[in-house]
């Protein structure tokens, strides 16, 4: 892991963030040496009651959640919303399966087969996305889909810090029902989902529906599956994520970092809870404002 530490501080992913990096240095330095009288924490987990100064530097946050949950659609919404770029280590996995690159033919039978891609191959795609975006004069960033272990973890915690890290959650069967509905038009690369998902409530536990996000016309007739959107590497995914994921939403929680959030539906009843909780209404208002 140290190696892997220095390979990723010698690239530019330091550079990338290094602006950032020397905003919390201070913090950071004092919390390691008096953890008694460390400042308070820019978000307060255990209250649900979080805030961002976004006045001096962006945020960088980290979305978890299983395969399927809605990672990428509400990282992107808040990407847009505080002007930071969302960056999706699923999304980069995908852009170089389609780039005949020189990981192309390892990452497809990985893909396949349902199983999590190598730290060092996910290392190497994030280090050549943060270069490009320190080019165009990128600062913050919202990653969904990494990291994955504690490994992963503390190989971004050697080169940058996080501020929060939210742990999305759904019920495994609303999980399954919309991978195997998730759609892509293959002319635009537009996401859709054309399941309906309606869960009743058991064992105390709350009901879940969420509507289908169907494509327009000129789309419908353009969908197609991802490759490993089938029911058996979807379940395969499931299990291996939920096997991985317990270590590592220990690790954050143990560092007060960790937000839980049970999603209570589709994206008419989530995005407004989930803003609520991130204590980010004022800033959708003002967006909107001047949309």
């Amino acid at each position: 892991m140290a190696a892997l530490i220095r390979m990723v501080k010698q690239s530019r992913f330091a550079a990338a963030t290094s602006s950032i990096v020397r905003n919390l240095t201070s913090a950071a330095t004092n919390e390691a040496a008096t953890p008694a009288s460390r400042s308070p924490p820019a978000f307060s987990c255990g209250s649900r009651s979080l805030r961002a100064d976004n006045k001096s530097r962006n945020v960088q946050w980290v979305f978890l959640g299983c395969p399927g949950v809605g990672k990428g659609t509400y990282s992107s919404r808040l990407s847009t919303l505080l002007g930071v770029p969302h960056i999706a280590t699923g999304d980069l996995v995908r852009q170089e399966l389609s780039s005949s690159g020189p990981l192309s033919s390892q990452l497809a039978e990985i893909v396949n087969q349902g199983q999590l891609v190598s730290d060092e191959i996910i290392i190497t795609l994030l280090s050549h996305r943060l270069e490009v975006g320190e080019a165009k004069g990128e600062s913050g960033f919202i990653l969904d889909g990494f990291p994955r272990t504690i490994r992963q973890a503390e190989i971004l915690e050697g080169v940058t810090d996080i501020d929060l890290v939210v742990n999305l959650k759904l019920p495994e069967q609303a999980l399954i029902e919309k991978c195997l509905g998730r759609r892509i038009c293959s002319q635009c690369g537009e996401n859709f989902n054309v399941a309906s998902i309606n869960i009743e409530s058991e064992n105390g536990k709350p009901g879940i529906s969420m509507v289908p996000l169907l494509p327009p016309p000129h789309c419908a007739s353009k969908l197609i599956t991802r490759a490993d959107d089938t029911e058996a590497v979807v379940k395969e995914r499931i299990r291996v994520y939920n096997e991985m994921s317990q270590p590592l939403e220990e690790y954050y929680r143990s560092r007060g970092k960790l937000l839980e959030f049970d999603l209570p539906g589709g994206i008419p009843e989530s995005w407004p809870k989930l803003l609520q909780a991130l204590n980010l209404e004022e800033n959708e208002e003002k967006l909107s404002a001047t949309a």
